[in-house]
């Protein structure tokens, strides 16, 4: 059901198969091949890096008591950036560059590792007051500036 929620900016043929996916776990715990080959077709390289990020724990979810959440992956360089799912965003270079820009790619690999730590149930979770998450967003925003 989450996962249905985070992708519903995505096209449809990722959506299923993130569902698909989601379905598949919760009966065999994992994975099925044919699902990575689908998820490596539409998705490349980034595909590969995402599965890495999610097999190493790289995603956080971030929760405040007002109901408000972001992830936070902890990318292959060391650097940690913030997704938000619900609308379908990271804050690293290659989803400005690459998603927003060029318009090549559906996703980033960090955005792709948030919508599969989803379906694998496989993310970390902290639970921070709203004050602690409103800083850590500006102070990712002092950064990037």
């Amino acid at each position: 059901m989450a996962v249905a929620l985070a992708a519903a900016t995505l096209p449809t043929v990722v959506e299923e198969l993130l569902s698909e996916m989601a379905a598949a776990v919760r009966e065999s715990a994992r994975i099925p091949d044919e699902h990575l080959l689908s998820l490596k077709f539409v998705f490349g390289s980034s595909a590969l890096q995402a599965l890495d990020l999610v097999d190493r724990q790289s995603i956080t979810l971030i929760s405040s008591p007002s109901g408000r959440h972001v992830y936070q992956v902890l990318g292959s360089s060391g650097k940690t950036y913030t997704c938000l799912a619900s609308c379908h965003y990271c804050s690293c270079p290659a989803f400005a560059f690459s998603v927003l820009r060029k318009n090549d790619s559906l996703l980033c690999k960090h955005l792709l590792a948030v919508y599969l730590s989803q379906v694998t149930r496989t993310c970390q979770q902290l639970s921070v007051s709203d004050k602690q998450l409103t800083d850590m967003l500006l102070m990712e925003k002092k950064q990037e500036a």
